[in-house]
Parts: structure tokens; C-alpha cells; sequence
């Protein structure tokens, strides 16, 4: 991945103006770069001899944005998680879906594709509003994003692919003014962790039956941890519950009547 960063020098009446008019060229947020005031300028005497002010805007590097709005998770977040289920995934047509809604898809679409791009990463990405998979759910956009060794995004514990999950959804919401519920797949990944999830839980969930003990898996996610838990809501002889703290949060399966 690139270390390189983008810089932009302005000059204006103002510090105010300059940083202001730096960001509409980026097409950035204050929170999103390092802001170095070159020379503050002065007004001069009378209104004469005033000098402008100079800044230099540095966009920050991907690593940073992830550092400073990593998501902190309070209580059990679970059941506020957005999950993919294959088998269940309907995409709706672009065509029955309102301004706003078509507006969203392209938003998040376009963040995607910069962010690959400021990570040099070649990427094929997609989008598409697809129908909720619980009656508890949301409408949500879907981004697909296939290429060639994409591991890089995903990360160990898929943290890295939370992470980009999470500042796409900031960078969207400032852009648009609202918050769009999202979720990113590379490669197929969160599908194939999904089926993984859902055989661990009915092993674990047999092992519990058999053993008569209380099984702990080891810790996850909030979107994965929910995973678990609605594979098994249903049980008739096991019961599921998040015990402990971020990020080692984990899930126990255990007897409804041991």
C-alpha cells in the first residue's frame, strides 16, 4: 500500500477561507486532513500592505481515518448488526427505487472507489440496494468488491473490512447528510464466513447437547457474534448470550433446562 500523501496549498483572505476553499477542491471534510497554517497573513494598515494567508492541506492516510473513527461499541450491539445471508439476498431494482434512494447507492459506490483508489488498490465494485432478511431489518446497500488478492481488506478478524465499512458509512453520511446502512463484501468473504459461522454454531450447539457443558467460542465481531445467535434463536434444547467486553466479546451456547 502507498505511503504517499495528497497535499494542496491555498491562499486566501483568511485562514478561515483558505481551509475552506482547500477542502471544496479535495472534496473532503476537516476531520479528514491535516490542516498547517503556512502564514496567517495580516490585514496591514488602513487596508493597505495586508498579506493573504497561506495553508497546506494533507489528506490523511487510510490507517489514520480508521484509527481515529474506529467504531466503539457500548452493550450488546448485536441485534443492531447488519448480516448477509446468501440464500436470502434479493436485490431490488434499480429502477423501483426513489431519488433518494438511487442517490445513496451511487454515494457509496463512488467512496468505495476512492478509497481503493488512495489504497492502490484495483478493484471491480458494485452496489445495489437489496431487501431486508429479517423482519427486524433494513433496506441495506450492498457493495460487492471483486479482484485479485484482495486480503489486504479484509484483515485478520475481518477488521480491516469493518473498518472500511465504517469510515465509507462516515464518509457518506457527511457527504449526504444522512446515515445509510451498508455493507461491504470482498470477495465473496462475509458469505463464506457466514456458512462457516453457521456450522460452528450447530456443532457447538450439538457439543453443548451432549457434554451437558456451556461452550465458548472465541471472540467476535458484533455482526458475527448476531450470526450465531440467530442460527440458533430457535433451538429447542440450547440458549445463546454475548458475555465480556470489546473488542473480546464472545458468544456462550448453553442448555435451556441443564
Amino acid at each position: 500500500m502507498s505511503t504517499e500523501k495528497t497535499t494542496l496549498e491555498i491562499i486566501a483572505p483568511t485562514t478561515e477561507e483558505a481551509v475552506e476553499r482547500g477542502l471544496e477542491q479535495l472534496g473532503l471534510t476537516e476531520d479528514m486532513v491535516e490542516i498547517e497554517v503556512l502564514d496567517g497573513g495580516s490585514r496591514g494598515l488602513l487596508g493597505l500592505g495586508g498579506r493573504q494567508s497561506r495553508v497546506r492541506l494533507t489528506v490523511k492516510s487510510f490507517e489514520t481515518l480508521i484509527d481515529e473513527h474506529e467504531p466503539v461499541f457500548t452493550g450488546d450491539a448485536d441485534s443492531e448488526e447488519i448480516t448477509l445471508e446468501p440464500s436470502s439476498v434479493h436485490a431490488i431494482d434499480l429502477a423501483d427505487l426513489s431519488e433518494e434512494d438511487q442517490q445513496n447507492v451511487k454515494s457509496v459506490r463512488s467512496v468505495v472507489i476512492e478509497l481503493l483508489e488512495r489504497m492502490r488498490v484495483k478493484a471491480e465494485v458494485s452496489a445495489r440496494y437489496i431487501e431486508p432478511q429479517d423482519e427486524k431489518d433494513q433496506r441495506v446497500v450492498l457493495v460487492d468488491v471483486e479482484g485479485k488478492d484482495l486480503s489486504i481488506l479484509i484483515g485478520r478478524r475481518s477488521e480491516t473490512l469493518n473498518a472500511l465499512q465504517y469510515i465509507t458509512g462516515l464518509i457518506v453520511s457527511k457527504e449526504l447528510g444522512r446515515w445509510v446502512p451498508l455493507l461491504i463484501d470482498i470477495q465473496g468473504y462475509r458469505s463464506r464466513r457466514e456458512r462457516q459461522l453457521r456450522q460452528l454454531s450447530r456443532r457447538m450447539a450439538d457439543q453443548a447437547v451432549q457434554t451437558g457443558r456451556k461452550q465458548t467460542l472465541e471472540p467476535m465481531p458484533a455482526n458475527e457474534r448476531r450470526i450465531i445467535h440467530l442460527e440458533l434463536r430457535d433451538h429447542p434444547q440450547v440458549f445463546t448470550e454475548s458475555v465480556g467486553e470489546e473488542p473480546y466479546r464472545k458468544v456462550t451456547i448453553a442448555l435451556r433446562n441443564p
